[in-house]
């Protein structure tokens, strides 16, 4: 029991990592919050159910097209719409979760309410310490462990890395270095949408596909931003795994009251920012970001 514990902790707390993660990108360095980040997985999740069932599609030119597709979806909507109005938060918040019910609503013209699965990417399990994991759960915990390598690598190793910290510090200064700060924000924003689509991907297979997918998640990732500090990478990885633990508990020790892990979540988080208000990893004032 203990092991299967372990295993959908680690599991669910690698997806909301990297929806978390995402979403702090986006907003340590734009100061946008995007209440559309999640729909994004929504899009994602679907668009392998539509290219595997309805094209046919083999699993990697479908991982291709949700991946791809999804990425672009997002990056066109930042340009468009949010872009222009992206000093003004609570414009940017009412039309980023407008965003994401048109999103909503167009599956659900296209697909109904109904619940969809999308085909495994891998299939079969393997057996340890006597507890069976499936090999969709070992292909998603790899996913999740090279995603994020990959995100600090090219945070901490990169050129473009160091362009998105300077921007996220003082984008006037970034621009005085001669740092093209739309053109940050633009591929952060890509960076975002990418991290959501690759959760979309991997969570297809695991979960249910349905038009309000994205809601549940959005609730989630925000309190794990907050909780991790606003802004901060590091914050939401581990954030993101303190909430998975929680919510994993309790589905595992608490069955009947399972519908009741994202109220637990919540309240581990108002716990913390009783005693911390700016996070695990948050600042007071405007310090050091990402």
């Amino acid at each position: 029991m203990i092991q299967g514990f372990i295993i959908q902790m680690l599991v669910t707390g690698g997806i909301y990592a990297m929806l978390a993660v995402g979403f702090a990108l986006i907003f340590g360095v734009a100061r946008m919050i995007n209440l559309a980040h999640t729909s994004f997985l929504m899009l994602a999740a679907y668009g392998m159910f539509y290219s595997t069932y309805r094209l046919g599609l083999d699993i990697i030119p479908a991982i291709a097209i949700s991946l791809v597709g999804t990425t672009f979806i997002g990056v066109v909507s930042y340009k468009l719409l949010i872009d222009r109005i992206r000093e003004h938060q609570v414009t940017v918040m009412l039309v980023t979760i407008a965003l994401a019910i048109v999103f909503q609503e167009c599956m659900l013209l296209a697909f109904a309410a109904h619940f969809r699965e999308a085909p495994l990417l891998v299939e079969g399990f393997v057996e340890i310490a006597g507890v069976r994991i499936t090999n969709e759960q070992l292909l998603t915990l790899a996913v999740v462990l090279v995603v994020l390598i990959g995100i600090w690598a090219l945070l901490s190793k990169t050129k473009l890395g160091i362009a998105i910290r300077a921007t996220a510090q003082d984008t006037e200064i970034a621009n005085l270095m001669g740092i093209s700060v739309s053109r940050i924000l633009l591929i952060t924003m890509g960076m975002a949408t990418a991290l959501a689509a690759v959760a979309g991907i991997v969570v297809a297979p695991l979960w249910v596909v349905f038009p309000y997918m994205w809601s549940n998640p959005l609730v989630t990732v925000m309190a794990i931003v907050v909780l991790g500090g606003l802004g901060s990478v590091k914050g939401s990885l581990i954030g993101a795994f303190i909430i998975s633990f929680v919510q994993t508990a309790v589905v595992f020790f608490l069955p009947g009251g399972a519908f009741l892990n994202t109220a637990f979540a919540l309240l581990v988080m108002v716990i913390i920012l009783v005693v911390r208000p700016e996070g695990l990893f948050g600042v007071v004032f405007e310090e050091e970001r990402l």
